[in-house]
């Protein structure tokens, strides 16, 4: 089947640039699916600005039959919505076909959670006699008690930080800023972290951060995320990890000792309930195991 392309497309994708600043490779597949949805139409002897829903619902299922990935076709849908929106607004039709047509599920992967044992032998890892091993020991666990994302822990600084309150302040996605606790074992060690080991390796450097590098200087994500392998090789922890795992690992945990998901979203700073809801395919699984290992009917 040809593609066709339409030049009311290239006026579209011209006016999304101009809106969005679209990217090149997203221009270039809104323009291959447009003509190529163009070239389906003018085999069934339909006009691109003449399609209706039930001419765009049998497209779908054209798709689905010839092997297209539901992630494909999401971005596909994506396009055609706002080309449709586009000939609305222009006058060119007076409705979208796309209000009632809903994009395909696409089955989120389930992020790899790490036992309780797992966690605790990767804490325990460190080696808190070295102001370097003292530091990783209590960013491991402020990044376990509060599920912060790794920027957020490389770029803490100490007057985000109450020990006396017991909690942190941090800023998210959006510069958003959450109060989370820290619990009793995260402010243990970061108390005796700033007792025993920041200064030393701040050395002369005048700075807040919380956890600086070697060199005095604020850690990148890349280092750190290249000490927590370090720490799960020592642990015995076969898993591939890095600091995103012990946020999945705070967040499962959490919902497995009965924490809501409304209270998850919030300690996370997950802006849409939806975003959280897929710990919960996580901590159901691992429930699920446990009453099949132990439940005389499991």
């Amino acid at each position: 089947m040809p593609a066709i392309h339409d030049p009311i497309i290239d006026r579209f994708l011209d006016a999304l640039w101009l809106e969005k600043g679209l990217a090149d490779n997203t221009r270039d597949a809104y323009s291959s699916d447009l003509a190529l949805f163009n070239g389906w139409l003018a085999e069934q002897g339909v006009l691109l600005i003449d399609a209706g829903r039930d001419v765009i619902l049998d497209h779908l299922a054209w798709r689905l039959a010839n092997g297209y990935k539901a992630r494909s076709t999401a971005r596909f849908l994506s396009g055609l919505r706002g080309f449709y929106r586009y000939l609305l607004r222009e006058g060119v039709i007076t409705v979208d076909p796309t209000l009632r047509v809903d994009l395909p599920k696409l089955g989120r992967p389930l992020p790899k959670a790490l036992s309780e044992a797992d966690v605790e032998a990767l804490l325990a890892a460190p080696d808190v006699g070295d102001p370097l091993g003292l530091r990783d020991r209590a960013m491991l666990e402020v990044l376990y008690a509060c599920g912060l994302r790794v920027s957020e822990l490389v770029g803490l600084g100490w007057e985000q930080v109450s020990l006396r309150q017991g909690v942190l302040r941090t800023f998210g996605k959006g510069n958003k800023e959450r109060l989370v606790p820290l619990g009793d074992e995260a402010m243990h060690w970061l108390a005796r972290y700033q007792r025993e080991a920041r200064a030393v390796l701040l050395g002369d450097n005048l700075s807040d951060v919380v956890f600086p590098s070697r060199r005095g200087e604020q850690m990148t994500r890349q280092t750190f995320w290249h000490r927590i392998k370090l720490h799960a090789k020592r642990a015995g922890i076969a898993a591939s990890i890095s600091p995103h795992t012990l946020r999945h690992a705070f967040a499962t945990h959490l919902l497995n000792h009965g924490a809501d998901l409304r209270t998850v979203q919030m300690l996370l700073g997950h802006s849409d309930l939806s975003t959280t809801q897929i710990y919960t395919h996580v901590a159901r699984a691992r429930l699920q195991a446990l009453h099949a290992a132990h439940h005389p009917r499991g």
